[in-house]
Parts: C-alpha cells; structure tokens; sequence
C-alpha cells in the first residue's frame, strides 16, 4: 500500500518533507510490503511447533525464509520499502537477529493498548482503576446509563445492518486525526463474517438509529476491540465511547475474557478506562541504498512523543514508559 510518510515523520524533519512533496507529490507517499495484519494490533507469526521438531528447522530459519519470501514480492509489486509492522516484544530477538543479517533497521510504531479483567464482574474492573480514573468513569458513567439508547451484541449481522455500521465506520475514521489504512466496504463485510466477531451496538429508543458501535473479536480468553463508529452528532453528555466501552466490559466477563486490547490511537479515553501502552515496533528496509540510509537515521529521530500529541502529553507525565531504540538494540548482544 501507499503509505503517508507524514504519518511516522517527526516535527524536526515534517517541513522538510512537505517542501520537497510540493515539487514532488509522489515523495509524500511510500509504496510499502507489510509483513503484519491489516486487522490486528500486533504483528504475529504463527508456526506449529511440530513442524519446527520434525523439520529440524529454527524459528530463525523460518523468519529468514519469510524475509526472502517477502523481498521478492515487495519487489514483485514494485514497493522499495518492506517493513515487520508493529511486533510486539515476545518476537524482537529473532527479528533483530534478522535485522543483523538482512539490513533491517527498528521504527517505534504506535503503541497497543490492553486491559486486564480482574475478578470475574464489572465491578471488580472498576474497582481495579486508580481511584481518580475510578471516579471520573464512574461520573460519566451515570449521566451516559441515563442517555436513551438500547444495547444489542450482534453476531453475523444483516446487509442492511452491516450497510449502517459501516457508514458509522467511515464517519468515525474520517474524523479522527491519525488515519492508517482505510477498510473497503468489502473488507468490512468480510471480517464481520467471521466467527469471532461480534459487534456491541446502541440504538436510539425511539428511532432505532444506531449511534455507536464497537467490533470485537473474541478469541476466548483474550478480545480483540478493533473497530469503533460513532455519531457525532449525538449529544455529547452521552459519553458514547465510555457507555460502549463499559458494554463491551460487560460482554467480556460473560464470556470469560481475560484481557482487552483496544488498539493503537485515541489514548486519552483508553489511559482513562485503565488500559495499559503496549511498545510495538516495525522492523524496516529500503531496497534503494540511499533512502535506506535516510530512513534509517530518521527512524532514530521517532518515538511516540512524535507519533502522536497524546502521547507527547503521557510520556511528560510518565517519562519511564519511553521506548528505548538503544536498549533495544542492545538486545542483538
């Protein structure tokens, strides 16, 4: 896909960039392979351990194999830049043995987010909260319960439903200041065909209107709230994300989760509701020499106080949670 190099660039480098993009456009835009999901958080390789036993094969071998795999496509598609997109933590030591021998180099991507459900109610994972986060939910809370709208989870909805939903989605996309890839109606339509999701929805009372909902995979004892639309023109003492969120706990328990990743983006709400940040990295390479020089030393310059002006604002409250690039290149020892 074409990239947004703006959406990674940081403040020191961003007018630079948007300079030579006014002579030339196609320079604003990285055509880039993706060794990830489209629809995670968090990038993952699977790989049967009993293949790995009667194969005779290494973790590592099969990494290489990928990274050769996927040189030749990106290069197959025309895509100088191919990019490992946000590995968490458990597969940095084979992906920097990788970056050591096929010339990657590491970019901090936006962080996950995730919740874990203690006890076995909502009001345990209320409980749970630092009493300020506590009371503030617990006050939006109250006015949002009052707020004329009905709560469904639906499993394989209807075309017409599906239709709503996504609309809902674009409008909610469109709004939001950091965009990564945009879902196509077909794509939507296709993920919500699959067994696991599930979409907590609230309807107005009288109209029937949906007016937020959120998509959530259940994967047992771990789910997955990915994609979210709301109304935005509904009042806003509805507190429509935080009357979604605490549905979305609800449905969790009676399933028996035991965590909720809430994804990358809108951090206030998330820190609010007692998510924990996730450091997730890509591990990228250029095809061309040069460029790849370039990104590399601009890729030293990002972290998420560049990434995003939220994080700027936690990161000045909780310096220590900074990703480190040093240490983490002290991991290749």
């Amino acid at each position: 896909m074409d990239v947004p190099i703006e959406l990674v660039m940081p403040p020191l480098v961003l007018p630079i960039v948007k300079l030579i993009g006014k002579v030339v456009p196609s320079f604003l835009y990285q055509r880039t392979f993706f060794i990830g999901s489209a629809c995670s958080d968090e990038g993952h390789v699977g790989i049967d351990p009993k293949f790995l036993k009667n194969s005779g094969l290494t973790q590592d071998d099969i990494f290489i194999c990928i990274q050769e795999a996927a040189e030749k496509q990106a290069k197959k598609y025309n895509a100088p830049m191919l990019v490992w997109k946000d590995f968490p933590k458990t597969f940095h030591q084979v992906l920097l043995k990788i970056s050591k021998s096929r010339d990657l180099f590491p970019l901090v991507s936006f962080p996950s987010a995730l919740v874990t459900l203690q006890g076995n109610k909502t009001d345990d994972y209320i409980a749970s909260l630092k009493s300020s986060r506590r009371q503030k939910l617990n006050k939006k809370l109250i006015t949002a319960m009052a707020a004329p709208l009905d709560v469904s989870v639906v499993h394989l909805p209807d075309n017409q439903t599906l239709h709503q939903l996504y609309r809902l989605f674009s409008r909610t996309y469109l709004k939001g200041k950091t965009k990564f890839e945009e879902l196509t109606p077909e794509f939507f339509e296709f993920i919500s065909r699959e067994k696991e999701a599930h979409f907590i929805i609230l309807r107005h009372q009288s109209s029937h209107e949906i007016v937020a909902f959120m998509l959530c995979f259940n994967l047992g004892e771990h789910v997955i709230n990915k994609f979210i639309g709301m109304d935005y023109d509904a009042p806003q003492d509805w507190f429509l994300y935080f009357r979604l969120w605490i549905e979305v706990v609800n449905w969790s328990y009676k399933i028996g989760a035991k965590t909720i990743q809430s994804g990358q983006t809108a951090y206030p709400a998330k820190i609010e509701t007692g998510h924990q940040l996730i450091p997730l990295t890509n591990f990228c390479k250029h095809r061309n020499t040069l460029m790849h020089s370039i990104s590399k030393k601009v890729a030293s310059l990002v972290n998420w106080d560049t990434l995003d002006q939220d994080l700027a604002l936690y990161l000045k409250a909780y310096p220590e949670e900074k990703p480190n690039i040093e240490t983490l290149k002290e991991e290749k020892q």
